[in-house]
């Protein structure tokens, strides 16, 4: 190595942007390798890796299956326009065909799962001639000018400038402080009375993440998404549902809709497409809008639509899945972080509301055990939440901490024990947390 683990981090801030801070305040770690469900930084720490990264490495860091796909692509065909057919384009579209929910069974491949999205909207537009989406306002969709104007979170707000005609934010059926448990039925009957004053012949789509996934893991009641499904069917509101989070077996399936039985008409993935090895997101088509196309132009491109070497890595990501039966994996020990969240919550009066399914997860941090007062306010990651960011790490676990909420969402490649390590730092962190409490 020629560059210390400070000089690292010294140019890497001086000549590069890091997104979502202010750059004063970016402290990057020098990662230099990753294996597994690990990685380390150049001065030699390890770091177990508790958020898949972004929530994207679902095999686990450095699958020498993958690595290997990508480099005999690499020595083959590294590039070649996407208006010409090859090999692995063709293998994955096959591949894909057969793990689509439903009937969906043509894909657009795009970069990433902000691109899926956006071109997600821009297919729904041109079906149904209409203008509007329907959004959520516990919601992220990407960071295009786009995407980042149908996400509700707050990180639209500067974005906005001017925003994006046409979106109409909904409530989605969230569960906190601020709002008891509603019935799929209620969180229904608002969202079609909205659909009602707003007008549902000049809807085009709704997207939604069927679970809700860095606004803090959001599981909807049972008979929701079948219910949107009902709607938007009634209605011809283009159903699609964002799956780049929850997709390619997070959730225990291979899909999220599918704990639900429920097929969107289009619907977006990207991170576990490839593990995130290389960029690549794709949106699935139902057959009747991909027959639309077959007489109408469809004005989308992208330079890097359908890359070879990410096709490779997505066919080997799939492969890996398959053969090591990840998504088993994320099924059998979603009860064995249900119970660790479980324990962590009768241990800790700081835990407030936990919540998985397979291995995404997150702990809602409360400053009232009664009133379920977040521990750092909405938008807001205090200084408490910092300080157990930073205790974290210090121990080796890296996840996300966002506002009140800590994320468990590691490489589907985990064993029972490898989670227990986990949750055994998580254990002793949390009085950190508790210690809030009483001040």
């Amino acid at each position: 190595m020629t560059l210390s683990p400070e000089e690292i981090v010294e140019l890497s801030k001086r000549y590069t942007l890091y997104d979502w801070q202010a750059q004063s305040a970016a402290s990057p770690l020098p990662v230099e390798r990753a294996e597994g469900v690990y990685f380390w930084t150049a001065d030699g720490r390890r770091f177990l890796d508790f958020n898949s990264q972004l929530m994207g490495v679902n095999i686990g860091h450095g699958d020498k299956r993958v690595v290997d796909a990508i480099a005999r692509q690499a020595e083959k065909l590294p590039y070649i326009s996407p208006f010409m057919a090859f090999e692995t384009r063709a293998l994955l579209g096959r591949k894909l065909a057969e793990l689509w929910p439903g009937a969906l069974e043509k894909t657009f491949f795009t970069l990433g799962g902000a691109e899926a999205n956006e071109n997600a909207i821009r297919i729904a537009k041109a079906v149904t001639g209409r203008e509007k989406v329907l959004v959520r306002y516990r919601s992220y969709h990407g960071a295009t000018y786009a995407t980042v104007n149908l996400t509700g979170d707050p990180r639209r707000w500067a974005n906005e400038r001017p925003p994006m005609p046409g979106i109409v934010r909904v409530l989605d059926p969230y569960h906190g402080p601020d709002r008891p448990q509603e019935t799929a039925e209620q969180a229904l009957d608002r969202l079609e009375e909205q659909v009602m004053l707003e007008g549902p012949e000049t809807i085009a789509a709704f997207i939604l993440e069927p679970v809700t996934g860095t606004n803090g893991i959001l599981i909807p009641p049972e008979g929701y998404l079948q219910g949107v499904r009902e709607l938007c069917t009634r209605y011809g509101i283009v159903m699609i549902a964002d799956e780049v989070m929850c997709g390619f077996g997070r959730t225990g399936r291979w899909f999220a809709v599918q704990h639900w039985d429920v097929v969107p008409d289009l619907m977006s993935t990207a991170k576990g497409l490839t593990s995130s090895y290389l960029p690549l997101g794709a949106v699935a088509i139902a057959p009747e809008i991909a027959a639309y196309f077959d007489d109408h132009v469809f004005y989308g491109g992208l330079t890097y639509n359908s890359h070879p070497l990410s096709c490779a890595a997505a066919l080997a990501a799939i492969q890996v899945l398959e053969e090591d039966d990840l998504v088993g994996n994320a099924a059998r020990l979603e009860p064995v972080m249900r119970r660790h969240h479980e324990e962590l919550a009768r241990r800790h009066p700081s835990v407030g509301l936990h919540r998985n399914i397979g291995l995404f997860g997150c702990l809602e941090l409360v400053r009232d055990p009664v009133t379920r007062e977040p521990l750092s306010p909405y938008n807001v990651t205090n200084d408490v939440m910092q300080q157990i960011n930073r205790a974290l790490l210090d121990r080796g676990l890296f996840t996300m901490v966002r506002w009140n909420v800590i994320h468990t969402n590691p490489p589907l490649s985990i064993t029972e024990e490898q989670l227990e390590e986990g949750f055994a730092i998580l254990d002793e962190v949390l009085a950190i947390a508790d210690r809030a409490i009483d001040a």
